[in-house]
């Protein structure tokens, strides 16, 4: 898959079917949005293309409005973003700049200016509730109107459903911050994660006797607390481990954002290593205390209650077994 910052340059410019949106946690409806892709892509010839937006359009007015707050939390960093348009068959993803110049542009000048002259595209298909342009202006309307004067198709696709839950971002968002990765589970698909490079850290953890390795949060994530995960990359099999997303307020007042994994039984160094860290089941949510005697004990706790839940996972698949 090629990944382009911005519009790709001319030799770069096959025509292509596109889908454009923000694809964030790229959840079932968004997988059949891009299967339509694929499959139209396919059929005609064309190269399978997305374009998706950093920052969020949100995160941009949010910050410019200087109230963060309204800014929608991240299900997934682009790097998760991008490999999971890549497994559904995407050749081209545009990463767009989303700026004060990209969202001044009017509805048509977008038209020609990116879809026609910039990503050569012949076919584009949408969600029912898609807008574009300045002050989301453009509406399906006018975009099959210009498809028409301009020579590309534009199709879309109606809402896709979990029973009676509309299938979207906000629905992933909220199970997550609700510890709900069972819901997360059937709205995405699959198990719910977070990938990244392990970092150095302060060695707080170590020095406490529960040493763990880190991954940088880049944007305010969808969830926060103490959980119950399995470690993916270091290994042939996941590895047991209890995690912290959060901005750990008894030792850090900097209000950065840290994913901290205690492994289970496991000593090799991490540092530098690509890891998938999986999420299983939320035990409690972040808290600050007093000292770290205090802190201390609340880990040895948390490691505890994850041990036992991965007792009785071993246990009930045992008992499957025999049957």
């Amino acid at each position: 898959m090629k990944v382009f910052r911005g519009l790709p340059n001319d030799r770069a410019r096959a025509p292509c079917a596109l889908t454009i949106g923000n694809f964030d946690g790229v959840h079932r409806g968004h997988q059949a949005l891009l299967a339509h892709v694929r499959a139209s892509a396919s059929a005609l010839g064309l190269e399978a293309a997305v374009m998706t937006f950093e920052p969020h359009p949100r995160e941009f007015f949010a910050a410019r409005a200087g109230d963060l707050a309204r800014a929608p939390c991240r299900i997934a960093n682009l790097r998760d973003k991008l490999e999971s348009l890549e497994r559904a068959g995407i050749d081209r993803v545009i990463v767009e700049h989303f700026n004060a110049h990209f969202a001044a542009m009017p509805p048509e000048e977008f038209t020609r200016r990116v879809l026609v002259e910039g990503l050569h595209v012949k076919w584009l298909m949408v969600g029912d509730d898609f807008c574009y342009g300045a002050k989301r202006a453009g509406t399906i309307a006018m975009l099959a109107e210009a498809g028409r004067r301009h020579g590309f198709q534009v199709e879309t696709l109606p809402t896709v459903m979990h029973g009676e839950q509309r299938i979207s971002s906000s629905a992933v968002r909220a199970a997550l911050a609700a510890g709900e990765f069972g819901q997360a589970r059937e709205l995405l698909g699959h198990q719910y994660s977070i990938s990244g490079h392990v970092i150095h850290g302060q060695k707080l953890g170590r020095t406490l006797g529960f040493p763990t390795l880190n991954l940088r949060v880049a944007h305010r994530p969808a969830l926060s607390g103490i959980f119950v995960v399995s470690v993916h990359g270091l290994a042939p099999h996941a590895l047991p481990a209890v995690a912290s997303v959060g901005v750990r307020p008894t030792v850090d007042d900097s209000g950065r954002v840290l994913l901290e994994v205690h492994l289970f039984d496991y000593a090799a160094s991490c540092y530098g290593k690509l890891v998938r860290v999986e999420f299983l089941h939320k035990l409690r949510d972040e808290e600050k205390y007093d000292d770290l005697a205090s802190l201390t004990a609340a880990i040895e706790h948390d490691a505890s209650q994850a041990r036992g839940y991965f007792a009785r996972r071993a246990g009930a698949l045992t008992a499957t077994d025999r049957i």
